[in-house]
């Protein structure tokens, strides 16, 4: 997910020629073009060091953006992102916190920070920030705070909005892999196997190359509606794919449940 975050950042970055969407107190006849081109490319520096797991680089490139331009927003999540890799806690906060004082509004600081308190198991408190990313009308990925809003939801033990979320995702974008696959196995917990095989052929559709999650739950679903012949096809590629994945440790000690 965090990748996700990453690329998804970079994105907004080729296509970033203002602050963001928040113009209230901002002037563009007062922009040093220069200096923020500067800061975009230090900052897309930074974004692609995070990517390849080099992040005393990736504060460096950031903070040379910030020197540049101190209300550059997607350098404050970069820096927030970067510091949540190393687990530093209070600074990873205190950068998503400063993005959002630059920019309220924004989606991707508040869909960061979301996702940051969700994995520091603030569950509940991560649902409105995923949520007010969603008020932007301008938010060019949306369906993508819907997940993360129904991961978290269903982390809390929050199933019924779980669903209503990821629901939501597919409405506007039906092959969303991760709102499918996260109802397939909430299906799956529920017994719906017949339910849980439909979302999973969705998912099928849409991918070049299944992940070690998905064969391991379609070979469960395949498995309780006694298809022996799809089991046995799956666990083949899960063991042949990803012999040293958890899901096929799993397998192996036929640990299915």
């Amino acid at each position: 997910m965090n990748r996700l975050l990453i690329a998804g950042l970079i994105l907004v970055l080729h296509g970033c020629a203002t602050r963001g969407p928040d113009t209230t107190d901002y002037s563009p006849t007062t922009v040093d073009t220069s200096a923020q081109s500067r800061a975009r490319i230090h900052t897309e520096l930074a974004a692609g060091y995070l990517e390849l797991g080099n992040y005393g680089i990736a504060i460096q490139e950031a903070n040379e953006a910030l020197k540049v331009d101190p209300n550059f927003v997607s350098a404050h999540n970069v820096l927030g992102l970067v510091y949540m890799e190393l687990r530093d806690d209070r600074a990873a906060e205190s950068s998503f916190q400063q993005a959002l004082r630059v920019n309220s509004v924004d989606s991707d600081s508040n869909n960061n920070y979301g996702w940051f308190l969700c994995q520091r198991k603030r569950e509940k408190e991560s649902i409105k920030y995923f949520l007010a990313a969603l008020r932007n009308p301008l938010y060019g990925t949306p369906e993508k705070s819907w997940v993360n809003a129904g991961i978290c939801s269903r982390q809390a033990g929050d199933p019924v909005n779980a669903e209503d979320y990821f629901q939501k995702a597919l409405r506007l974008r039906p092959t969303q892999p991760q709102a499918l696959q996260n109802l397939a196995d909430m299906a799956y917990k529920n017994g719906s196997y017949g339910e849980a095989k439909a979302y999973l052929g969705r998912v099928q559709r849409d991918a070049s190359s299944p992940s070690p999650e998905y064969l391991w739950l379609a070979l469960r679903v395949e498995r309780k509606l006694g298809d022996r012949n799809a089991e046995q096809s799956l666990a083949f590629q899960l063991q042949k794919n990803f012999p040293e994945s958890r899901e096929a440790r799993a397998l192996a000690a036929g640990q299915y449940e």
